[in-house]
């Protein structure tokens, strides 16, 4: 079984050193490992470029993208690589020795496995995000969405949604499928692999994520207007119109009302509907951001109700 490595990056030379590094020491070497850059993007083409000239490996493969975004740089993956599987992580991330051989036994072993992901060991500062949730990668009917990929802990289970640093899918299960294009943002585009694994599981394919399935992430820098935990109108709005939009089109017509009248009134700490909000603003937020947040996700719901509708 062959197996081809996708890895998007955008100048973060040091970062993603670190992941081919981690992928070069694998017990189970991938048959090709495919770095998706930005044809601007110069000093990683150089980077790259130098590497091949030190260090030439045939299995490196470079390919370029002109439109900004992880969606562009996924897809173009999909269609530069050769492998029976197709694995994906990003550049700030560091896939332990195992990652490739134990991903490639478990295609091998389950014909039904459409799409496989594990944990993230998530690094901020000196230590490492603690915790053990044991629902991971779920959403529920009426559209309340949960990961805790980076804690999930116990057996393997199937799930609905895999985590881009840390998923790997069946050529097969992926057929035609891209990332869909429509999402917004310049950079993560966030809530993405969250409407291509849900494409796949519609598909009849099985999901499964499996914690000990590790790989060791150092969320780095974006390049973005999604500075992760630093509030912006329009990265809020773009996670929030992703959110809602493959809300939209993948819940039942039941689960679609329920959905809107859930993120509308509640939703979450990250995406406060109404009556979060305003619990969020007597908890250090302030009523004005608080409020803010609300209002910004309402005209998601908006934009994403009208493309739905297209």
């Amino acid at each position: 079984m062959k197996v081809s490595v996708i890895v998007p990056t955008y100048r973060r030379t040091d970062e993603l050193e670190r992941c081919i590094d981690a992928l070069d020491a694998q017990h189970r070497r991938a048959d090709e490992v495919v770095v998706i850059a930005r044809n601007d993007d110069h000093p990683t083409i150089d980077w790259l470029k130098r590497r091949e000239t030190l260090r030439p490996d045939a299995r490196l493969r470079i390919g370029l993208v002109s439109r900004a975004g992880v969606v562009a740089a996924y897809n173009r993956g999909i269609e530069t690589a050769t492998g029976d599987v197709v694995c994906f992580t990003d550049d700030d991330a560091a896939p332990h020795a195992d990652w490739i051989g134990r991903i490639a036994h478990a295609f091998e072993d389950d014909p039904a496995l459409g799409g496989l992901g594990g944990r993230d060991i998530v690094h901020r500062g000196d230590g490492v995000l603690q915790g053990q949730k044991p629902v991971v990668g779920v959403v529920r009917w009426y559209g309340r969405p949960i990961g805790n990929h980076h804690i999930g802990h116990g057996a393997p289970r199937e799930v609905d949604v895999l985590k881009g640093v840390n998923m790997a899918f069946r050529r097969e299960a992926i057929g035609t499928l891209r990332f869909d294009p429509r999402l917004r943002g310049s950079g993560a585009q966030v809530h993405c692999e969250m409407a291509f694994s849900l494409d796949v599981g519609r598909r009849g394919w099985t999901l499964v994520y499996d914690p000990t399935l590790l790989v060791e992430h150092y969320p780095a820098q974006r390049s973005d207007e999604d500075q992760r935990h630093v509030f912006n109108d329009a990265a809020f709005y773009n996670a929030s119109f992703n959110l809602r939009l493959i809300m939209c089109e993948h819940l039942s017509t039941p689960g679609r009302w329920a959905f809107v009248t859930y993120s509308t009134l509640i939703g979450s700490r990250a995406d406060p509907g109404l009556v979060r909000a305003l619990l969020l603003a007597f908890n250090g937020d302030g009523i004005a951001l608080a409020l803010r947040k609300w209002w910004v996700g309402l005209r998601a719901m908006r934009g994403a109700w009208q493309e739905a509708m297209r």
